[in-house]
């Protein structure tokens, strides 16, 4: 079966407010092993970056200014993820993030959970450990899974952790 954990960084918390996706971090598993192959892409969003955002990715405004937009990324996107099965941490943000820039960008393109099953990590975490915090960092403190020291954090490490709390949480 093939599952592709995803993740990604946004300019700030609600899309409904005008933000926009700033990187998206893929990481494939054949039958729960990693297989090695990514996608990766950081995206330009034509808007400024909520300074809260910047302070837990760090992604600048400058450092986006000459990266492509989504538009110019969606088909190899779409190419990477088009019917596996999603595994996404909090996953009806991502989703959400992700199904707007595609009706800004791609009015009538399919949305991803039309695409693809999604299976919430968030989710599961909560029917295993009710009561818990269950936040990425904490998952990842729980099963013994060493998050590298870091200012900030991004899509692609979140990713990488990820998929090793899922295998975790399927134990």
């Amino acid at each position: 079966m093939r599952q592709v954990v995803l993740d990604t960084e946004t300019t700030g918390l609600e899309c409904e407010e005008g933000h926009r996706v700033i990187e998206i971090a893929c990481l494939e598993l054949i039958d729960g092993k990693r297989t090695g192959l990514t996608y990766h892409q950081y995206i330009n969003p034509g808007r400024a970056i909520d300074a809260g955002a910047v302070e837990v990715h760090g992604i600048t405004e400058s450092f986006l200014q000459d990266k492509s937009e989504f538009q110019d990324i969606a088909a190899d996107f779409l190419s990477f993820i088009d019917g596996a099965e999603l595994i996404i941490h909090n996953a009806p943000f991502d989703i959400g993030f992700l199904n707007n820039e595609f009706r800004l960008t791609m009015p009538g393109e399919k949305l991803i959970d039309e695409r693809c099953r999604v299976i919430d990590t968030l989710a599961l975490a909560k029917q295993k450990h009710p009561g818990l915090r269950n936040s990425l960092g904490a998952l990842a403190e729980r099963y013994g899974i060493v998050v590298p020291d870091g200012e900030f954090i991004g899509a692609l490490l979140d990713a990488e952790i990820l998929a090793k709390v899922y295998l975790g949480l399927m134990e």
